[in-house]
């Protein structure tokens, strides 16, 4: 962007114009589909943003191919325009896994804006500690399904810490919809994501809401803080510990 038009960003609250040029790409979770980030789709589209909301096939394949698959040709296709176009990234629980994935085996793409992670297991879960051995789970939730635990072959925590050369803010719920599997997670949850667990080294800021892990990216007032954090590297509430 250039220098003239970001300085008149700020002075106006970051308009429409401000970011027309950057681009948003959004990943669901384990599971899911690009319905689970509608709403956040349409809104920041509403924004001026160029959203890609993508479907992987997150049952299907370990995690190293699901971010090389899905990531991969983002940034392969793209280069920095000389108006300073950005790609932003919007993620769901594992789908951050994949991010970080991505950063651990290629560096920070010299293309990359700020990325937002709601609800990430960067610690694992114990919920797959718990299920990872009955058939029906490795079945619902494929080869990535299982490398989400917290033990010592737990993938997440072999990722190390974020690169200093990205900005990224993490969202986690305290909320949960199902008592028993909080029952196996340690500390405030989500339902299927301790608060505690979605830290990681390097994190630029973190946020604490009270709402489930299925629905937070549904929220308004999420949603809010995500747009919020792409346009300033900071969220609107005040980051938690």
């Amino acid at each position: 962007m250039p220098r003239p038009l970001r300085f008149l960003c700020i002075l106006l609250g970051a308009s429409t114009a401000c970011h027309a040029a950057d681009t948003v790409v959004l990943l669901h979770g384990l599971g899911r589909s690009p319905l689970a980030m509608a709403r956040l789709a349409h809104d920041l589209r509403a924004e001026g943003y160029a959203v890609h909301n993508l479907a992987y096939p997150s049952q299907r394949a370990d995690i190293r191919t699901l971010s090389e698959a899905t990531l991969g040709p983002i940034f392969a296709n793209t280069t920095p325009s000389a108006a300073g176009t950005r790609i932003h990234i919007v993620t769901h629980s594992m789908g951050g896994i994949l991010v970080r994935q991505y950063l651990h085996d290629h560096g920070t793409p010299a293309n990359l804006g700020r990325v937002v992670m709601l609800a990430p297991p960067n610690t694992g879960s114990e919920l797959v500690d718990r299920l990872r051995t009955w058939s029906l789970y490795r079945r619902l939730n494929g080869p990535a399904g299982i490398q989400l635990g917290t033990t010592h072959d737990s993938l997440p925590k072999s990722l190390g810490p974020l690169p200093s050369s990205v900005e990224v803010g993490i969202i986690a719920g305290n909320r949960s919809l199902n008592p028993l599997f909080s029952t196996w997670l340690a500390g405030p949850d989500d339902g299927k994501v301790t608060v505690a667990s979605t830290h990681v080294s390097g994190e630029s800021a973190h946020l604490t809401v009270p709402h489930s892990h299925t629905w937070l990216m549904w929220r308004r007032s999420v949603i809010k803080e995500v747009r919020a954090f792409l346009r300033t590297g900071q969220f609107i509430a005040r980051s938690s510990s």
